[in-house]
């Protein structure tokens, strides 16, 4: 088995085509227009949101996450919580720790933002999303 090095670090420039091409495959019902006007917003915005990528080298992401900062969150005790918006790691790099790695990168964004709490959601019938969550010690509030 081959052992691949993967870089977590901040979204650059060069990553914005594998950034959608990831995106594409998370939100599949959102069109490629929609996603490129989301991803403007998040790049405007780039005070209260964070886009973090794994790269696998050659221009490749083996995955992305994207958090912000909410003013406020549903069973959070505080103000500006830092929140998961959504996380991929593409299936053939996944249980190599990539989702974790990913999530601790937004997580001490957040904490340098000053959030002293994490949130996220995932869908109800989305069990692999849920027990991802679950293994990060994230745990069902509603």
């Amino acid at each position: 088995m081959i052992s691949i090095e993967f870089e977590i670090r901040p979204l650059s420039e060069s990553d914005l085509s594998e950034w959608l091409r990831l995106r594409l495959l998370l939100w599949d019902e959102i069109s490629e227009d929609g996603h490129k006007s989301e991803m403007v917003d998040i790049i405007e915005h780039s005070d209260t949101q964070l886009v973090a990528v794994a790269d696998a080298g050659g221009g490749k992401l083996a995955g992305f996450l994207e958090a912000s900062i909410r003013s406020h969150v549903e069973d959070c005790e505080t103000e500006d919580v830092g929140y998961l918006e959504g996380w991929f790691v593409e299936e053939e790099h996944r249980r190599l720790g990539i989702g974790r790695r990913l999530v601790a990168f937004a997580e001490e964004w957040a904490r340098r933002k000053g959030c002293s709490e994490m949130a996220s959601d995932a869908e109800i019938d989305n069990l692999v999303s849920q027990r991802a969550h679950s293994e990060l010690g994230y745990s069902e509030t509603s």
